[in-house]
C-alpha cells in the first residue's frame, strides 16, 4: 500500500462574520476535499503538545511521528540541515528573519516577502560586518544565523508580534548580547543598502534588520525507514520541512516554481507528487500558502490558497489509488494572524467511511476517527 498526506499549512481557522459565520475552509469551494470526506472518514488531530508553542516545526514533527518532547531542539537547526550546513555539536543555529521595524514597532515579519536574490545581497553585506557569526541566506525572508559554541536564548517569532513594540521581545539569555549586537549591525548595514533603496522606490517594505529566533543544537531523529519500514519523501518549498526530512532520512523532492508563498506552482507540486509516489511508499506534500495568507490577515488570499490546495488534492485523487489524507498542521486564524494550538480536522480515504459529506473544522468533530494525538497519526494511517 502507498500513502500520500497533503498538508495545507495553517488551513484551519475560526468562523468569520464577513463569511456569514463560516470559516475560510467552510466558505471555500473545495469539491475534492469534500469528495474525500464522502469517500472516507474524518477526525480531529491534536498537533501541539503541552509546554510547546504552536508552530509548524512542532506540528509537522508531531504529525510525522517525532515527539517534540524527545527530539525537538529548535527550528534553526532543522533549517540549517535543509540548507546543507553541517553543524558541530556545540553550534547553535537560529532562524533569522528579514523584518521591517518602524519606530520600534514590528510592521512586517517578512519585509514584504522579500525575494531570494535581495536577501542574498543583504546577507552578503552583513556577513562582512559580523564575522563572529555565520549568516546564510535562504528562501525569501527565511534565513539562518549560526553561533559557534553558542548556548541559546529565549526568543519570540516575529510573526507573533506584528504591530507590537519589539522591546519586550528582544532576545534574552546566554547569546543575547551577541545577537543584539548583530541586530544593531544589521540596522546600520541595511539602512542605505541598494536593495532597500530600490524597494522603497518601488513602494515595497524595506528589510530594516534581522530577527534571530528559535535557536538550537543539531537534533538526532530515528530514520523514517527504520521507524516505519517504509520509504518516505517530502515535497515542500520551506527549509523547515526539508530539514525535518533530511534529519529523518527521507527523500527531499525539489519542485521548480515552488516558492513557499501564495504564488507557488500548485500544479507542479501535484505532478511531482504523483511522480514521486511511483518509487516511494509514503509522500508528505506540504503547501505553505494558507499559512502565509493567515499571517497576512487576508480572507480573500486564504480562501484562494485553500481552493488551490483543493486543486492539488483533485490531481492526487485522479492519479493515485492509494490511501490519501488531507489536514492542516495548525490553525492560523485571520483574527490573530498567527498560529493557535487548537486541534485540526483531518480526512482519510481508504480506512472506512463515516457518512461525512463535507470537510471542515465543524464536520470533522463528529467523524468516525474521533480525536487523536498527532504523534500517533502515521501509525494509525499505516495500520
Amino acid at each position: 500500500m502507498k500513502y500520500i498526506v497533503v498538508l495545507g499549512d495553517g488551513m484551519a481557522d475560526e468562523p468569520l462574520a464577513e463569511l456569514g459565520g463560516k470559516t475560510p475552509l467552510e466558505y471555500a469551494k473545495i469539491p475534492n476535499m469534500d469528495r474525500l470526506a464522502r469517500e472516507g472518514g474524518c477526525g480531529m488531530l491534536s498537533t501541539i503538545p503541552d509546554r510547546f508553542e504552536a508552530g509548524s516545526d512542532i506540528a509537522n514533527m508531531s504529525i510525522l511521528g517525532y515527539a517534540p518532547e524527545k527530539y525537538y531542539t529548535g527550528r534553526g537547526p532543522l533549517e540549517a540541515l535543509s540548507m546543507g550546513i553541517d553543524l558541530a555539536a556545540e553550534d547553535v543555529a537560529y532562524r533569522c528573519n528579514l523584518v521591517t521595524v518602524k519606530n520600534e514597532i514590528m510592521t512586517d515579519f517578512s519585509s514584504g516577502h522579500i525575494s531570494n536574490a535581495e536577501g542574498k545581497e543583504l546577507f552578503a553585506s552583513l556577513q562582512l560586518e559580523i564575522p563572529e557569526v555565520m549568516v546564510r541566506a535562504g528562501v525569501s525572508y527565511r534565513n539562518l544565523l549560526v553561533v559557534r559554541g553558542g548556548n541559546g536564548v529565549t526568543s519570540t517569532p516575529p510573526h507573533d508580534i506584528v504591530e507590537q513594540a519589539i522591546a519586550p521581545y528582544l532576545p534574552k539569555g546566554s547569546d543575547a548580547e551577541l545577537l543584539l549586537r548583530c541586530m544593531d549591525k544589521s540596522r546600520a548595514v541595511f539602512a542605505n543598502h541598494p536593495v532597500n533603496r530600490a524597494r522603497i522606490a518601488a513602494g515595497r517594505p524595506p528589510a530594516t534588520q534581522i530577527w534571530p529566533w528559535s535557536g538550537g543544537h543539531k537534533p538526532v531523529f530515528p530514520m523514517f525507514g527504520k521507524k516505519y519500514g517504509k520509504t518516505g519523501g517530502i515535497i515542500s518549498a520551506v527549509d523547515l520541512l526539508n530539514g525535518i526530512a533530511r534529519c529523518a532520512g527521507m527523500e527531499v523532492i525539489t519542485v521548480p516554481g515552488a516558492t513557499g508563498y501564495l504564488d507557488t506552482d500548485y500544479e507542479a507540486k501535484g505532478k511531482y507528487a504523483l511522480e514521486a509516489i511511483r518509487h516511494l511508499d509514503f509522500l508528505y506534500l506540504h503547501i505553505e500558502a494558507p499559512d502565509e495568507a493567515g499571517h497576512l490577515g487576508s480572507v480573500e488570499e486564504k480562501i484562494r490558497a485553500i481552493e488551490n490546495v483543493d486543486m492539488v488534492v483533485g490531481m492526487i485523487l485522479d492519479g493515485f489509488d492509494g490511501i490519501v489524507a488531507v489536514l492542516p498542521d495548525h490553525p492560523t486564524p485571520i483574527r490573530v494572524k498567527t498560529h493557535t494550538r487548537d486541534p485540526v480536522p483531518f480526512v482519510v480515504r481508504g480506512k472506512g467511511k463515516d457518512g461525512t459529506t463535507v470537510f471542515s473544522e465543524k464536520a470533522a468533530q463528529t467523524g468516525m476517527f474521533g480525536r487523536k494525538n498527532a504523534v500517533e497519526f502515521l501509525d494509525f494511517l499505516f495500520a
